[in-house]
């Protein structure tokens, strides 16, 4: 089993930032992709941003030049910078991982490719 384990979220004013970390432990060796999601209230999941264990990322069009995630496989974790907040980065952010490749389609589609789940934290960015 993987155990995902989400730190860093809180509040902050547009235009801040904000940088987010997971640790995985247990069954590690399985684990080739890592991702966050992020899920506003009465919104559907969605993909934000994805790394491969060769470092090769993947972001959804709405974050691109203002988020970047980075993954320190020594030491099993995961994070995502986050700059430049808009209000509607704000949502509960998930880490999540999959024993493959990281999905290359549209950031709308990654959700069934992921196995293993946090239990998120919440991002608020006010105006």
């Amino acid at each position: 089993q993987v155990q995902l384990v989400e730190s860093g979220g809180g509040s902050v004013q547009a235009g801040g930032s904000l940088r987010l970390s997971c640790a995985h432990s247990g069954t590690t060796y399985s684990i080739y992709c890592m991702g966050w999601f992020r899920q506003a209230p009465g919104k559907q999941r969605e993909g934000v941003a994805s790394i491969d264990s060769d470092g090769t990322t993947f972001y959804a069009d709405s974050v691109k030049g203002r988020f970047t995630i980075s993954r320190d496989n020594a030491k099993n974790s995961v994070h995502v910078q986050m700059n430049s907040l808009k209000p509607e980065d704000t949502a509960m952010y998930y880490c999540a991982a999959r024993s493959g490749y990281c999905p290359t389609d549209d950031n709308r589609r990654w959700l069934p490719y992921f196995g293993y789940w946090g239990q998120g934290t919440q991002v608020t960015v006010s105006s």
